[in-house]
């Protein structure tokens, strides 16, 4: 009898919840405004073209936090969001500009950054050390690709374009992938203890 009326009770709360799809669209839609928000937090930087940003902490964050085709699909979502003109990327550029521009690898290597970093921290024991060096791998993905296109874009020589637009960043990254794996835990446990 219990159990009957346990799962009559639960049938409607199933059925009244939203489905994944719908959910799945949502904390997407709910990332890519994160980001938007973190690329908006930028300095720009007189001896490079590439801005002083915390849209690579929120990169790192949101590969820490979602499933790794959802991780992908809301980076996705916001370089189309960009691409279309919405003023989600740093300031600046707009639209196709951006992503054709000396920021632009930076940009393009989010969706495969988060998609690794998803995988790896969830191949893992999942502590804070698998958090730190998930978040340095996707960083570091990040910044090969974004000094690779600077240098094609600007025709500068490879080691010019990682003498400016990859290794002053270093420092300033590890900090960003510390409190990304810092905010990814806090995150989480709050998660459960409200679940």
């Amino acid at each position: 009898m219990n159990k009957q009326l346990a799962v009559s009770i639960s049938l409607p709360i199933q059925q009244s919840g939203i489905s994944p799809w719908l959910r799945s669209v949502l904390i997407a839609f709910a990332g890519s405004a994160f980001l938007a928000v973190c690329a908006h937090i930028s300095i720009p930087l007189g001896f490079t073209p590439i801005p002083l940003s915390l849209q690579p902490f929120g990169v790192l964050v949101l590969g820490l936090l979602l499933r790794p085709r959802l991780a992908a699909a809301t980076l996705c979502a916001y370089l189309a969001e960009g691409a279309f003109g919405l003023p989600v990327f740093a300031p600046g550029r707009l639209g196709l500009a951006h992503l054709l521009g000396p920021t632009g690898g930076y940009l393009l290597a989010y969706p495969m950054a988060a998609l690794l970093i998803s995988l790896l921290y969830r191949r893992t024991s999942r502590g804070f050390a698998a958090r730190l060096v998930s978040a340095a791998v996707g960083n570091l993905i990040i910044l090969a690709c974004g000094a690779l296109w600077l240098a094609v874009a600007t025709r500068l020589s490879l080691w010019t374009a990682l003498s400016v637009g990859a290794l002053p960043f270093l420092a300033g990254d590890a900090l960003k992938v510390a409190a990304a794996a810092g905010a990814a835990r806090a995150w989480q446990r709050a998660w459960r203890r409200t679940s």
